[in-house]
């Protein structure tokens, strides 16, 4: 077995364990007003975030909420994206709420480098893993995308009713990942498992989350000594191998970008997938037109990703300060809502409208500022290799009961079960 003292076997010794962060009281039940009392977490915002947002940024563009520990939502473009380019005033040590907060002396690194990072690790960190997200490293994996994505599609033949987000969306980002780390492709229903832990388990209980966490830790602790006996070719053996400021990496390092990798490489693109899927199913015009345009995908994909934009990010205040007519204390959460910019009537024209053919998209789906998405590349390509083999292959489709369709919880939104009619 290879030896590599930084990574020992038992995962609590790489996890950075948080005992001096701070842990608040969880706020559960319904949500009494949106603009005191908001939850993301609430089934009516999972069904329909969208009037919500358009309701707050008329009466109250920068709401408050006394769950988990204080937390702010600005829905205007223009204060979304203040705050994403403002890395002195907030912070990204860590970047999805719950109810407890990390101590902040694990910055500038965060806990899932380099989204969670600060200047000026940030930039060193982000131009490590650059270079396996480029157009030319993502078009490597676009051939073997496109013929999974049919054996997809061919698994579902004879059937009149699908679930395209169980059958179809989760499995391509799964596939896709598990190829660019080099881990199992059978271990995808764990992956699911982890990205429901992480991102939609954060109002359980303190004790079930570490539990999820060192599930999670020991998984990825696991595939480390895996490629340190079995080197290879992908992103976890790059990590393992590569040096920053003259040395190899730390082991959170390690795994914090291996976990980010996983958990958003996955949610975000699924949620995506399923999200277009959805329009299409309900909008038989713009289904069609791209049905006989097959050109216009692209153009289309982009106003997807504006209206279904399926992640918001968390920043946290770093020092009291009074900001934009609200008074905000040092370690509030911020819920940065790229959705709500991207429906924001000062920033976009028709913005609540699906215009497959718009010429001018600035959209916000894949963040502003430094943390800007580093896989927009490989998520565009999924996205679009997704839709054109469905839209070929399955060129006639509808919601078999639109009742039936649920959405995820949390920061990423998108459908978890999407029954359709097909033919």
């Amino acid at each position: 077995m290879a030896v590599d003292e930084r990574f020992p076997q038992d995962p609590r010794d790489v996890a950075e364990e948080a005992e001096a962060g701070v842990r608040n009281e969880i706020i559960t039940g319904p949500v009494s007003d949106w603009a005191t009392d908001f939850s993301h977490l609430e089934p009516e915002w999972s069904a329909d975030p969208y009037p919500i947002q358009d309701d707050l940024r008329q009466r109250c563009p920068i709401a408050h909420t006394e769950r988990f520990g204080g937390a702010w939502l600005p829905t205007r473009y223009k204060d979304v994206s203040a705050i994403a380019y403002d890395t002195e005033r907030f912070s990204s040590r860590q970047i999805i709420v719950s109810n407890f907060r990390s101590p902040r002396d694990i910055a500038p690194v965060g806990e899932a480098p380099p989204i969670s990072s600060d200047p000026p690790f940030h930039h060193d960190a982000r131009k490590l893993l650059l270079g396996g997200f480029t157009k030319k490293e993502v078009a490597k994996q676009e051939p073997a995308t496109r013929a999974f994505c049919h054996a997809l599609v061919d698994e579902l033949a004879g059937r009149d009713v699908v679930d395209a987000a169980r059958d179809y969306a989760q499995h391509i980002p799964v596939r896709v990942i598990a190829n660019m780390l080099g881990f199992p492709e059978e271990d995808g229903p764990q992956f699911r498992v982890f990205v429901e832990d992480v991102l939609e388990g954060i109002n359980r209980q303190p004790e079930e989350r570490q539990e999820a966490f060192a599930r999670l830790d020991a998984y990825l602790l696991a595939q480390v000594h895996d490629h340190l006996d079995n080197p290879r070719d992908d992103l976890t053996s790059f990590l393992i191998d590569a040096e920053l400021y003259g040395s190899k990496l730390p082991p959170n390092v390690v795994t914090g970008a291996m976990a980010l990798l996983l958990i958003a490489g996955i949610d975000t693109t699924w949620s995506a997938i399923g999200s277009s899927l959805w329009h299409l199913a309900k909008t038989p015009a713009d289904r069609e037109r791209l049905v006989a345009e097959p050109g216009l995908l692209p153009t289309a994909m982009e106003e997807f990703l504006r209206v279904y934009a399926p992640v918001t990010m968390a920043r946290l205040v770093r020092d009291d300060m009074h900001w934009r007519g609200v008074d905000m204390k040092a370690d509030d959460w911020i819920l940065l809502s790229f959705p709500a910019a991207n429906r924001d009537p000062a920033q976009f024209d028709r913005p609540g409208e699906v215009v497959i053919d718009r010429e001018v998209n600035r959209h916000a789906a894949f963040g502003l500022g430094i943390h800007r998405c580093l896989g927009s590349h490989l998520a565009r390509m999924e996205l679009r290799v997704a839709l054109e083999v469905w839209l070929e292959r399955v060129p006639s489709f509808t919601l078999d009961n639109p009742a039936a369709v649920t959405w995820s919880s949390g920061q990423i939104r998108g459908p978890r079960s999407l029954p359709l009619r097909i033919g």
